[in-house]
């Protein structure tokens, strides 16, 4: 019971944490939480070539992963191997586990696609959308 109300608590910090962020302008730090099968939030706005901090934690019972794909590239229907050459950044979040991990945004302004890497979880839904914007 405890579990579930910690994770109740941690949902509803990064929901008031994201709607509280500004979300309509690019930020450099994101907290992410994966589930079955859903990142919240779903839609990232990052500036042109910064470094991008994204706190994850996986609330989920399997483990997930946060694949950007290169500009105008993305899955299709399902995630593969043949998917690979097209990935621009990814990490995997075991169950349960809370990580910080950092990455270069891409220079190119642009609409690029995230999903999860894990067999099955694209087709259920887990994508999301991470918008690069020029610098001002």
């Amino acid at each position: 019971m405890k579990k579930i109300f910690n994770s109740f608590i941690l949902v509803c910090m990064i929901l008031a944490f994201t709607a509280c962020s500004g979300a309509n302008g690019p930020h450099t730090t994101y907290d992410v939480l994966t589930t079955e099968f859903l990142f919240s939030p779903s839609k990232f706005i990052v500036p042109a070539g910064q470094e991008i901090t994204l706190n994850i934690t996986n609330n989920g019972a399997v483990v997930h992963d946060f694949v950007i794909f290169k500009l105008g590239t993305d899955a299709g229907d399902h995630f593969n191997e043949e998917d690979r050459p097209n990935v621009y950044w990814d990490v995997e979040v075991q169950p349960g586990e809370s990580i910080t991990t950092t990455f270069t945004a891409p220079t190119v302004p642009g609409e690029y696609s995230v999903t999860c890497g894990i067999q099955g979880h694209l087709e259920a839904g887990m994508s999301a959308e991470l918008t690069v914007v020029a610098e001002e």
